[in-house]
């Protein structure tokens, strides 16, 4: 596919098909498929210039811009009246829907001897081109919002011990309207990350269509687990505020250069001027590049007279999607497998959750958030618990459990004690202790299997002493009878207390010397 020219070139390739060539305005048009009249146009002006052909090739393209654009200043009404509604042209470009076919239809509506289509886009793009840089952007309001963490940072002090820490700095903007957003944040946690994503729909008011990190690596934690994860949760986010999370897109190279150049007017507008500052605390730090970024905001764009926060107000404010009733609560994620006992262990709390028994041993999906936790299979949620956060202890619902307290591989309590009983009385009675202090005798199976497979490990008569101590100090527990065994606690004799007096001597004073 042959690369399409750009004005400048058009504007050569034309002058020396006509001028050097003899080109005819038809076949010369032909030749670079565009119109005749667009054609007879460029030498029209090139003629109003008094330039030979030879000193015009020996200007560059911006001269050839500048060249070109002045003429139509200086000679041409139409364009005098046409460059007047350039601004309304650009903020009407960004409102859904509108197009300039749909402006120049609008504009000869008004002005029938008007431009042609071409040549009135052609006015409007030179034009476009010698304005602010970062205003040449094709974006719809409430299209897109680009973010992402600078690479430089700033640092907080701790007040007590002087320690210097640094923190991140988040930036995101608006693409329409390039409104912009600033927030430092301890690190580029999920948490942190999804923190500031929310922060900042709340500070514009509302959401964009599309949402796009310029690095979705941004948003993963330092723990492993998270990194397959992350984008299921950042997804999450995004359906809970209505919106999608886009990659940059692979042939709008503005769009990575439109956060980029949102992160250097960050570092030049907030960083510098808060360099030789000194903040303890992030509330300080952000409390100062708040009131910059309002200052930030309320600066006119370069070349013109409207501001981001003037251009956010008037085309894209009201295109933004409204926010929900409530945050979003942050959600993780477990793959696990159902044990034998029909409970969910979930790792991070250390607690256990029921399932209906008949999906023993499959493998599901849980999801917990702060206040709640949901299994599911095959993306169909099975259960929903309130999230319990004592360790090793079971949330289990009655109508979980099989009947007769059978479990599906076969074991009960009755087996247990059973098992216990060969190893010697004591241990029977731990075991029966263990099953009795529990709501259900089905949350303390895996306890007990593992209590009695240290017997597999430790001879009858360990098995028993360690038990028996157990019971003695009331200590009914895994834990204390695995712990006991690897020390050998067991083995030490309860003391004598009446041995440990200390003998009568006058210079000992008791409690009643100190009241």
């Amino acid at each position: 596919m042959p690369k399409k020219r750009t004005d400048v070139e058009k504007i050569r390739e034309i002058l020396r098909l006509c001028l050097e060539l003899n080109y005819s305005l038809r076949d010369a048009a032909k030749a670079l498929g565009v119109s005749k009249t667009t054609v007879g146009e460029y030498i029209a002006e090139f003629k109003r210039t008094d330039l030979s052909y030879q000193e015009i090739t020996s200007l560059s393209d911006p001269q050839i811009n500048e060249l070109f654009e002045k003429g139509n200043k200086t000679s041409n009404p139409m364009y005098e009246d046409l460059s007047k509604e350039f601004e309304t042209i650009e903020k009407e470009l960004k409102r859904t829907g509108v197009t300039l076919y749909l402006l120049w239809e609008e504009y000869r509506q008004c002005q029938e001897e008007g431009f042609s289509y071409s040549r009135f886009c052609h006015h409007y793009r030179m034009w476009e081109r010698r304005q602010d840089p970062d205003m040449h952007m094709e974006h719809k309001a409430g299209d897109i919002m680009y973010m992402d963490f600078t690479g430089k940072k700033m640092h907080i002090v701790d007040p007590v011990t002087g320690e210097i820490e640094e923190v991140e700095s988040f930036v995101s903007i608006l693409g329409a309207s390039q409104l912009t957003y600033v927030e430092f944040v301890l690190s580029q946690s999920l948490e942190d990350w999804i923190w500031v994503n929310e922060n900042t729909f709340i500070y514009y008011g509302g959401v964009t269509r599309g949402i796009t990190p310029d690095n979705l690596k941004s948003a993963v934690t330092k723990a492993c687990n998270y990194e397959p994860l992350i984008n299921e949760t950042y997804n999450n986010l995004a359906r809970h505020y209505g919106t999608v999370v886009l990659p940059t897109r692979p042939v709008k190279p503005k769009d990575k250069s439109l956060a980029e150049n949102a992160v250097n007017l960050v570092y030049q507008r907030i960083f510098a001027p808060l360099r030789n500052m000194t903040f303890f605390s992030l509330r300080e730090l952000n409390e100062a590049a708040w009131e910059l970024l309002e200052k930030h905001n309320n600066t006119p764009f370069q070349k013109r007279d409207t501001t981001r926060r003037q251009l956010f107000d008037e085309i894209e404010k009201s295109e933004l999607l409204p926010l929900p009733v409530e945050r979003y609560e942050l959600k993780r994620y477990q793959v696990s497998k159902v044990e034998f006992n029909y409970h969910v262990y979930l790792k991070e709390d250390k607690h256990y959750y029921s399932v209906p028994y008949q999906y023993t041993g499959k493998k599901v999906k849980t999801i917990y958030t702060s206040r709640v936790v949901e299994i599911f299979k095959d993306n169909i949620r099975i259960v929903i618990h309130q999230r319990d956060r004592r360790p090793y202890q079971y949330t289990t619902i009655k109508q979980h459990m099989p009947q007769d307290h059978q479990l599906v591989n076969g074991w009960n309590p009755y087996k247990l004690i059973s098992w216990a009983e060969k190893k010697g009385g004591s241990v029977k009675e731990f075991i029966q202790l263990m099953l009795d202090q529990r709501e259900h005798p089905q949350q303390a199976f895996k306890a007990c299997l593992g209590v009695l497979n240290l017997g597999k490990k430790y001879d009858d008569s360990t098995m028993q002493l360690v038990c028996k101590k157990a019971i003695e100090i009331n200590s009914i527990s895994h834990r204390f009878i695995a712990n006991s065994l690897k020390n050998k606690t067991y083995k030490i004799e309860d003391q004598d207390t009446d041995d440990m007096k200390l003998p009568f001597h006058e210079n000992i004073r008791g409690k009643e010397n100190y009241k």
